[in-house]
């Protein structure tokens, strides 16, 4: 440990390393201490020196490799017991690094590389080496910042090895609304180049947007720049339908339909107006939309070879109503068929929650309430059940392992060698976020490919979740206990649906990240 000793500082005595006993002004001996934590705190005199001493510190523009910065970095090797190899920079988190114990990685280091005293050296925030971006003599690409009150030299962390998996409703914003703690927990995530510190992705249910506009509502809201490819929206995962994208799809839900869907991938759409356009007998609920006169029949309406839900409708009868007379008559819905077929027509379908939280005191219907009225009508008036070849969105183990490959490839691009092993799930709707999370979390236990070996479930307060509402639980018979939200092909356990911890919003989740990853707050 560093002892004060008047004017000078005394370095832990390492062997073979000749440690020199050099005169030191006083506000150098007090930048000394206040970076090396081992050290002892200044005298309650020499306090007013230590602002002097960081102004001196940070005061160095433009070249990171101005004169006051190679001061400090000279303090370092003479007070803190810092060494370097040829390829090799000084620490910038040097005010969280403790004092090198004695015969502790020394220079010759098999690897040749120079590693502050942090512990483990793969884990150390200060190993800069060959192979690893920025190693090498150079200085930093960019001027550290100016410091300001207790705030300490920034902070170069080794690669992450964990990413957040942040839904959108309910965290980070209600309805139009920015959650003001989700930009206090950008404040983290974010470094002073309006970079990414760790891999995020936004994981949402909805899809009744584009996904470049969503993330150029997130980038005004949180106030960093939000790429579209960080951005899951409940039907991302169907590009990976390829065997469908060929084929004449309806696609049901609102805004830009047609523009979503070829996206996606898929190359020949027809939307609900469109078919109602080219049938309008077939909307007859609303009594202001009936047909004046019968039109002609068609028989020169290609056939339709599947369904596409992307989102709640707007008129919902409307839309079950044609969307049953497609499963109905195998996708020629101006003939009747005696027996409807089965298996039917295949449905791609996303987003199954029954709720969601907007700007109302109480939860919105969500898609899944409209998919459980289709599966309802369907049941009803065939006797069989609706099936789907592809049903995705949160909880569904399909937007997890899509969102999976998003962060690793976030990561290469932003050339972070070491492999995502940990995600991190926040959310608010414990069936839908936490169920969903908790399910992959179980199904990478036993996956023996791929990086990620856990994925940690987070519940926030601010949106559907509520502490003061009873907890979920199983479904009791006859029809005691609190009702199953999840979408009917899930099945129910009632473990996924607890979380590892219960946060009070985003901001506080994110700190418990950081600080379980072993990253500076």
């Amino acid at each position: 440990m560093h002892q004060p000793s008047g004017d000078r500082l005394t370095p832990p005595v390492t062997p073979g390393f000749p440690w020199p006993r050099l005169p030191v002004a006083p506000e150098e001996r007090i930048l000394a201490q206040s970076l090396c934590p081992g050290s002892s705190a200044p005298a309650p005199g020499d306090r007013r020196l230590v602002g002097s001493a960081r102004r001196k510190a940070s005061e160095s523009k433009g070249d990171a490799c101005g004169p006051h910065l190679r001061h400090l970095r000279h303090l370092w090797r003479r007070h803190c017991g810092g060494r370097r190899a040829a390829d090799t920079w000084w620490p910038h988190t040097v005010a969280q690094v403790p004092p090198l114990a004695p015969g502790a990685l020394s220079a010759s280091d098999p690897q040749g590389r120079w590693i502050c005293p942090v512990g483990n050296p793969e884990s150390s925030p200060c190993v800069r080496g060959p192979g690893r971006p920025g190693g090498g003599d150079e200085a930093p690409p960019s001027p550290l910042p100016r410091l300001r009150g207790r705030s300490h030299l920034p902070s170069v962390q080794s690669p992450p090895t964990f990413g957040f998996l942040l839904d959108i409703d309910g965290v980070l914003v209600r309805g139009h609304q920015v959650i003001p703690a989700a930009r206090e927990a950008f404040r983290r995530l974010v470094d002073p180049q309006g970079q990414l510190r760790v891999p995020v992705v936004f994981v949402t249910n909805a899809g009744n947007m584009l996904q470049r506009s969503k993330a150029q509502e997130l980038s005004a809201l949180l106030g960093f720049q939000v790429e579209p490819d960080q951005v899951i929206l409940s039907h991302s995962p169907m590009k990976l339908f390829s065997q469908h994208h060929d084929k004449r799809m309806l696609v049901s839900g609102q805004g830009p339909l047609v523009e979503n869907a070829r996206a996606l991938g898929f190359k020949h759409v027809v939307t609900v107006d469109e078919l109602r356009a080219a049938f309008p007998v077939l909307d007859m609920v609303d009594l202001q939309r009936r047909p004046k006169t019968t039109p002609l029949p068609r028989n020169d309406f290609p056939a339709i070879e599947g369904v596409l839900l992307l989102g709640e409708p707007v008129r919902w009868e409307t839309s079950l109503q044609l969307i049953m007379d497609i499963l109905l008559s195998d996708g020629n819905p101006g003939t009747g068929l005696a027996t409807a077929p089965y298996p039917h027509l295949p449905v791609l379908a996303s987003n199954t929650d029954l709720l969601w939280m907007a700007e109302a005191k109480m939860p919105r219907f969500g898609h899944g309430t409209f998919l459980l009225c289709l599966e309802a009508v369907y049941r009803k008036v065939t006797g069989r059940e609706l099936c789907y070849a592809g049903l995705m969105g949160k909880p569904s183990l399909l937007t997890y392992q899509y969102a999976e490959g998003l962060l690793a490839r976030q990561a290469a691009r932003r050339g972070w060698a070491a492999p995502i092993r940990s995600l991190y799930a926040v959310g608010d709707n414990p069936m839908s976020d936490i169920y969903g999370a908790n399910l992959f979390h179980q199904h990478l236990q036993t996956r023996r490919e791929g990086a990620a070996r856990s994925c940690t479930a987070i519940l926030v307060c601010t949106g559907v979740y509520s502490p003061q509402a009873p907890g979920p639980a199983a479904p009791a018979l006859g029809g005691e206990g609190p009702p199953f939200h999840g979408h009917r092909d899930l099945g129910f356990n009632p473990g996924l649906l607890q979380a590892a911890h219960v946060v009070s919003d985003v901001h506080e989740a994110v700190r418990l990240v950081l600080g379980k990853e072993g990253w500076a707050l």
